[in-house]
């Protein structure tokens, strides 16, 4: 019989799609009473660390959202825009915002958005006609960069379609950083 239970503590994301918990060791009263217990040298409970993974959700979500992503809807990034959804605004200009992202996976994770989505719903979508707005979400990820202070190190990602678990069907960029990135990345 184990002398320890563990309890789980999730306490924040881990890479894509993980949730990082930690397994605490914790006395129980019945394992005491059959076990003999000696108290660790250290005072706090040791941790193990390990990522549960959760990407059937993000898939399924994924699949979703593609159903419906060239139906011409408003996405939750067109009410951003129109103010009708609060959010935290990091960069504006005429033609592109900057947002922090409500499920963070970096201390910095700033979205970064095209105010007209002209068909740009996707990466893989883009023509020949997107070229500058293209060039303008680069440079404003850039100056997001800038602003953070993560200039020295940050990560920009584009996911594109189901496969790459899309769930917005506006182009948007992910401006990561504020930690040590990891190769390759998912």
């Amino acid at each position: 019989m184990a002398a320890a239970l563990y309890s789980l503590a999730l306490l924040r994301s881990c890479g894509a799609g993980g949730v990082r918990a930690f397994a605490i060791p914790r006395s129980s009263s019945r394992a005491l009473a059959s076990v003999k217990f000696v108290p660790p040298l250290r005072f706090q409970p040791r941790r193990r660390s390990f990522c549960v993974k959760a990407t059937s959700s993000e898939e399924d979500a994924a699949k979703a959202a593609a159903a419906v992503a060239d139906t011409g809807a408003p996405t939750i990034f067109d009410k951003i825009i129109a103010k009708e959804i609060p959010s935290t605004i990091v960069y504006e200009d005429e033609k592109v915002l900057a947002f922090r992202d409500v499920s963070p996976q970096a201390p910095v994770h700033v979205l970064v958005i095209p105010k007209l989505r002209d068909g740009l719903t996707q990466l893989g979508k883009a023509e020949e006609k997107h070229s500058e707005i293209l060039g303008q979400l680069l440079y404003a990820a850039k100056v997001v960069a800038e602003k953070e202070g993560i200039l020295d190190g940050f990560r920009v990602v584009i996911n594109s379609g189901p496969s790459a678990c899309q769930s917005v069907y506006h182009l948007h960029l992910h401006v990561l950083g504020g930690r040590q990135m990891k190769w390759p990345p998912g």
